[in-house]
């Protein structure tokens, strides 16, 4: 398990939110604190759809690794991974392909805390967990290197992660320099939050949440879009999360009653 036991004590910071830690909460789950219900009650307060939002981007990422893996992708890199809530990645992928290698990464201890339950995957297939910050890819190449296979594609997923790493921390770069080490044939698939659609809503999140120590950094179409440069966007492109092929997954409920502050794309590595 890249030389990591979940079983062991982790230190884990109560005394702000964490993201991991709120979607958790957002999807009804209960591996989170006071801190983080508290700071996800003050963004329901200013927009009572954030839980459609969370389950929103989760079911993007089954849809994505769901037409990955039809379309041949065997590796699973999955960044920003948050607290296991089945159907985890390694299971959508391993369900079409149970050969499938998956490599989960999260910086929020109390992941690693739960890691064990991202690691039932197939006999034929891997699944393995590092604890690592995105700000750190350099770590998590090496990592995700013991597992993967970087001559043959891999599927980088970052879902609901960027928009939590400002533009100073370098987060088109980031993406890129991870995207770098993989070969022809990679993908990468990534949701995002966005101010576009809700600007009042979003400028008082963002400020909310900076107070309590957490960067939002919010991006508009056409920054969220420069993710993808030199890449080969999948139909049909960017596109609000839940009507990103539609088909190859079951409907959130509430998906459609009101805007979704997002996006989402996958796009294909020349």
């Amino acid at each position: 398990m890249t030389g990591q036991d979940p079983t062991s004590a982790v230190q884990i910071d109560t005394t702000r939110p964490h993201p991991a830690r709120m979607y958790d909460w957002y999807l009804g789950g209960k591996d989170n604190y006071p801190v983080d219900e508290e700071m996800g009650r003050q963004m329901l307060a200013l927009d009572p759809r954030v839980p459609v939002m969370a389950r929103v981007n989760r079911a993007f990422m089954h849809r994505a690794t769901r037409w990955l893996a039809r379309s041949g992708v065997r590796q699973f890199l999955d960044i920003g991974t948050g607290i296991p809530t089945e159907p985890n990645l390694h299971q959508v992928a391993q369900e079409t392909a149970p050969d499938a290698r998956v490599v989960y990464c999260d910086n929020d201890p109390i992941v690693l805390a739960h890691a064990a339950a991202l690691l039932r995957g197939t006999d034929e297939g891997v699944t393995e967990y590092l604890q690592a910050d995105v700000r750190d890819p350099d770590a998590i190449l090496e990592g995700a290197r013991k597992v993967l296979d970087f001559t043959r594609p891999v599927a980088l997923s970052l879902i609901a992660l960027l928009h939590f790493v400002s533009d100073e921390d370098g987060a088109h770069d980031l993406v890129g320099r991870l995207l770098a080490e993989l070969p022809s044939g990679s993908y990468l698939g990534m949701t995002h939050a966005t101010a576009d659609f809700t600007p009042e809503e979003s400028k008082a999140a963002t400020e909310k949440l900076r107070a309590a120590g957490v960067t939002l950094a919010l991006r508009s179409r056409e920054q969220f879009t420069r993710f993808f440069d030199g890449l080969d966007l999948v139909e049909p492109g960017v596109e609000v999360p839940h009507h990103w092929h539609p088909e190859l997954g079951e409907p959130v409920p509430g998906q459609d009653d009101g805007v979704i502050p997002g996006y989402g794309a996958v796009a294909r590595k020349p």
